[in-house]
C-alpha cells in the first residue's frame, strides 16, 4: 500500500511539474498553417512571409549554423531550390498563454547553396504572441536518418 502511494505521490508531482499541452484545436491549426505557409514561402522563393510573420529577434539554427531575421530573409530569395516538402507528426506544448511550442518532422527535396539539403528532419518552432498576431520566434531542425 505504501508502495502504490509513493508511486502515486511521485507521478502527480511529475504531471504537475511539466508544462500543459496545448489541447486548443483552433490554435494548433492556426499554427499549423502558418508554419505550412512559411514553407510554401521558402519554397517560392518569397521573403515577405518571413519579413511579415517571424519576430525581430527570431533565429533560424540548423546544421549550417544560426542565421537572425534579416539573415533569413535574404537567404528566402535566393539560396535555395526547393522541389516539395511535406509535414507531419506535429506535437504542441503551451509554454504559458502568449506562446507555444511545435515539433513535427518534415520531408524536404532541394539544393539550398549547392548543397542538398537533408531529406528528413526534425523541427522545432517556438511561436510568440505579439498582440493579437503569432510569429515565429525560434526553428530549429535537426536531420534525421528516416
Amino acid at each position: 500500500m505504501i508502495m502504490i502511494l509513493a508511486i502515486a505521490i511521485g507521478t502527480l508531482s511529475i504531471a504537475f511539474g511539466q508544462t500543459k499541452i496545448a489541447n486548443d484545436s483552433k490554435l494548433k491549426g492556426q499554427i499549423i498553417a502558418l508554419e505550412t505557409a512559411g514553407w510554401e514561402a521558402w519554397k517560392n522563393k518569397d521573403s515577405s512571409w518571413a519579413r511579415d510573420n517571424v519576430t525581430a529577434e527570431f533565429l533560424l539554427i540548423n546544421s549550417d549554423g544560426v542565421s537572425n531575421k534579416a539573415q533569413v530573409i535574404k537567404a528566402t530569395a535566393s539560396d535555395c531550390e526547393v522541389k516539395g516538402y511535406s509535414l507531419d507528426n506535429f506535437n504542441f506544448v503551451t509554454l504559458d498563454k502568449d506562446s507555444v511550442l511545435m515539433t513535427y518532422t518534415a520531408k524536404q527535396d532541394g539544393v539550398c547553396n549547392g548543397k542538398t539539403i537533408p531529406a528528413n528532419v526534425r523541427a522545432s518552432v517556438v511561436y510568440v504572441k505579439r498582440g493579437a498576431k503569432w510569429l515565429e520566434s525560434l526553428y530549429m531542425e535537426t536531420p534525421t536518418a528516416q
